[in-house]
């Protein structure tokens, strides 16, 4: 679903990602790890082109991505994608902020969209505040309402890009619960976290990067139970003694 091959990419003379070679399988969530600065966000970035790359290809779906134009814009309504902020519309209900895309983007009518975006905010348990703005609601909620926002548009591929980091401790759990339905459910997710918990619970697949390089690609218990690098067992053990 996601194939990226030799990825190079700077800002200035700093090299961010060091021929990155990833796949991600249908159905799989991968999630990155990683300490600050090692590339995690930005490859998370450039999956959708919000980062263009140097050199290198990405492959969503089997379908190269474009640099720009239409052909960019279809293929990232294929790619959801979740921030660290919210990035909702301030001035928009937590309804409208769900309807928007399908509408503008997807050509759906406004009682489709409408539809499918109260099943989405029901699923993610905040139908009840469908009315309000986004400025009501506490910060794991207005998450909620962009996980929902991304699922209107039935992407494909979902991105998290520290998706709990700007939460408070109590709200992390109700984001990271509606991320674990959605891999159970069989969504292909990457997703960049500190949550340790939640890699090793929910995921396939565990990446590790630092320094812009992908260090080790294991699966979760291997990777919590037996790191094979140096760099991995360093951060593993500051982090889980923590």
């Amino acid at each position: 679903m996601i194939s990226m091959q030799a990825v190079d990419k700077h800002f200035g003379d700093l090299h961010v990602l060091k021929n990155i070679n990833f796949e991600v399988a249908r159905g799989q969530v991968v999630v990155v790890l990683g300490p600050s600065g090692s590339g995690k966000s930005t490859l998370c970035r450039t999956i959708n082109r919000l980062e263009p790359i140097d050199s290198g290809t990405i492959r969503i779906d089997g379908k190269l991505l474009p640099a720009e134009g239409r052909g960019l814009a279809e293929l990232r309504a294929d790619v959801g994608m979740v921030f660290q902020s919210f990035n909702l519309f301030a001035h928009k209900t937590i309804l409208e902020n769900v309807t928007l895309a399908p509408m503008k983007v997807r050509k759906a009518s406004k009682d489709k969209a409408r539809a499918r975006a109260m099943e989405l905010l029901e699923r993610v348990g905040i139908a009840n505040q469908k009315d309000k703005y986004p400025a009501q609601l506490s910060g794991g909620q207005q998450q909620r309402v962009a996980i929902a926002r991304s699922l209107a548009m039935d992407p494909k591929v979902m991105l998290f890009d520290e998706p709990t980091s700007a939460l408070d401790p109590e709200m992390i759990n109700e984001v990271l619960a509606v991320m674990a339905s959605l891999a159970e459910d069989g969504m292909t997710m990457l997703v960049v976290t500190h949550e340790m918990g939640f890699a090793r619970r929910a995921s396939h697949r565990v990446v590790f990067m630092a320094d812009g390089a992908i260090v080790e690609d294991a699966e979760p218990e291997e990777f919590f139970t037996n790191p094979k690098s140096d760099r991995a067992k360093d951060f593993l053990g500051k982090i889980l003694n923590h």
